[in-house]
């Protein structure tokens, strides 16, 4: 039997195999939104809390590690994709390691930061709910969690407004691209709703316009382990 075309197993099965070329589209700034928006988003997000440690997951070849470091902020990077991981450590700025979100619930990830940042990394639906329901325990006290993804009101498309999987696409990407990971959708509410089911109190949520189309680009949350 083949790979669940609409599961987790299948996103990481696409990200292998797409991991050339988005190094590639990654380090020569291909993809538009990133480079006109939502890259500077999530890194003065991040920096606007003033974390000394910083616990990127899903950190993919490193940009943003390496971005956190340059301003003189400790940085670890952990990806399920080896192929990732290895093109991160080369080019350095941060302790870059193998480990998939089931090793974070599984406590092999351990450590205690200022900052955990999911940088559009968070596309599954169980491994999602999973490390939500673990991220407490790697933050330091008044530790942050920070969230970007895309904006389910520009995300959606024209499916129903209700969560659920939905088939992956590679739509203005490079033709070097190819089978699309799935991701799970979810909709504003239910973002919303995640953090609060799992002690996490929401301090902010932005919504970064596309300079272009004056469209929300993506949406930040700014969580805190509740008191």
């Amino acid at each position: 039997m083949g790979i669940d075309p609409l599961s987790e197993k299948k996103i990481l099965d696409s990200w292998g195999k797409n991991a050339a070329p988005w190094i590639a589209a990654v380090r020569e700034r291909q993809i538009e939104s990133r480079r006109l928006v939502t890259d500077r988003a999530i890194v003065d997000a991040t920096l606007g809390r003033s974390p000394r440690s910083v616990l990127d997951i899903g950190c993919g070849e490193g940009w943003l590690a390496r971005t956190l470091a340059a301003s003189g902020i400790s940085v670890v990077g952990i990806d399920a994709v080896p192929a990732l991981i290895e093109q991160a450590q080369q080019a350095g700025g941060g302790d870059f390691r193998v480990a998939s979100y089931e090793d974070v619930m599984a406590g092999r990830i351990t450590l205690s930061v200022d900052a955990a940042v999911c940088n559009f990394s968070l596309l599954g639906n169980e491994s999602v709910a999973g490390l939500f329901g673990v991220i407490r325990s790697l933050l330091e006290p008044r530790g942050s969690l920070l969230v970007q993804t895309l904006h389910p009101s520009t995300a959606c498309g024209d499916h129903p407004y209700e969560d659920g999987w939905r088939a992956g696409s590679w739509a203005g990407f490079h033709a070097d691209f190819s089978d699309p990971a799935p991701w799970y959708f979810r909709t504003l509410e239910s973002w919303i709703g995640l953090f609060a089911k799992h002690g996490l109190r929401l301090l902010e949520m932005r919504e970064p316009l596309h300079p272009l189309t004056r469209k929300p680009a993506s949406v930040i949350f700014i969580a805190q382990a509740a008191d």
